[in-house]
């Protein structure tokens, strides 16, 4: 038999998860509202973009700008927009690996079978 029913442990592991709850959504308001950059051409194109993703500026030197080649430009602005995006989920990994991490495998509640 479980000293005290089982109450106590089941009760602090929903405290647990719901601390665990509270703590990821905190972490994703901040991702939100925090902004990472990328550039590309040696910094002719830089965006900045939150660290869910949401693209937030593109700013491009006018040295990049060149009428009669548009398609280098175009590259460098989507290479720019990838490298900033590659920042925002390194950013996402850093905030957010620990607490998934504390929820074990994803199998539910950690030291429940479910």
């Amino acid at each position: 038999m479980i000293p005290g029913g089982g109450q106590p442990n089941m009760q602090q592991l929903l405290q647990q998860a719901q601390k665990m709850q509270q703590d990821l959504a905190a972490a994703q308001e901040e991702l939100a509202r925090t902004e990472v950059d990328g550039q590309a051409g040696g910094g002719l194109v830089k965006a900045t973009v939150t660290g869910s993703g949401e693209l937030r500026a593109l700013k491009i030197d006018p040295k990049a700008v060149d009428p009669d080649d548009t398609e280098t430009l175009a590259d460098l602005i989507v290479a720019a927009v990838q490298a900033a995006n590659e920042n925002a989920q390194t950013l996402q990994q850093q905030k957010l690996g620990p607490l998934a991490q504390g929820l074990g495998d994803g199998s539910g509640i950690p030291g429940l079978p479910f």
